[in-house]
């Protein structure tokens, strides 16, 4: 079942042509990675997928479709007078103190952490509160802009399992940005090559070969495709 449909999305921003004749489909329940180098219009894209930016062209939701959103960061001064459960009461009636616990427990932090400061938490476990936030309604759909981008190799790992094991669990479809082409390989269902237009589209195994990446990036680009049992 389709759940979303592009059909020559072309986005302006201050007179520039940032994204041209895009053109691709997401099914129920899978997993699409979009990469690209930098400038490429990865983010441009989810928010104008969002409806934060205007366009030109088709973009077609299932109907009453419900999306949850996690961006790159979240930078907070470390003296906000803003705690945990304070920032996740901000989603407004659709949170209880039953709902906040569940999906804390899904992103695996424990509800201790309620009454942490939102800026004196790491910011591993921050990307993880936005996650949670991102599942209080519940949503169909989930779009992840790089959400790894600050955090070390071990913090990365560790995300993206959470991220994999909630897709497996609650058979979300999953949009996701990422520059970890290991990761994109391991858990992507499809892969969208972004460089303003369309450069290709498949699996990650029809992408990741060195003519493929050579011609996205334009240039070296690490890529090892790893075992695993």
């Amino acid at each position: 079942m389709k759940i979303l449909e592009i059909k020559n999305l072309n986005v302006r921003l201050g007179g520039t042509k940032v994204l041209e004749d895009i053109n691709f489909e997401v099914e129920k329940g899978e997993v699409l990675a979009i990469i690209g180098p930098n400038g490429a219009g990865k983010t441009v894209l989810l928010k104008t997928l969002l409806g934060i930016l205007p366009y030109k062209g088709e973009i077609k939701w299932q109907p009453n479709i419900k999306i949850g959103y996690v961006p790159q960061r979240m930078d907070i001064e470390t003296d906000i007078p803003l705690t945990v459960a304070e920032f996740l009461k901000l989603r407004g009636k659709i949170v209880s103190d039953e709902n906040i616990k569940e999906k804390l427990k899904n992103v695996g932090l424990n509800e201790n952490i309620l009454k942490s400061g939102l800026g004196k938490i790491s910011i591993g476990q921050r990307q993880r509160i936005l996650v949670a936030f991102s599942t209080l309604n519940d949503p169909d759909v989930l779009l992840f802009d790089e959400p790894t981008a600050d955090i070390d190799i071990a913090g990365q790992e560790s995300i993206y399992k959470m991220l994999h094991q909630l897709q497996k669990s609650f058979d979300f479809t999953v949009i996701l940005v990422s520059h970890d082409l290991n990761v994109v390989y391991r858990y992507a269902d499809k892969v969208l090559c972004l460089n303003k237009k369309n450069i290709c589209l498949g699996t990650p195994k029809e992408i990741f070969n060195t003519e493929q990446l050579l011609n996205l990036y334009g240039g070296e680009k690490g890529f090892y495709a790893h075992k695993h049992q």
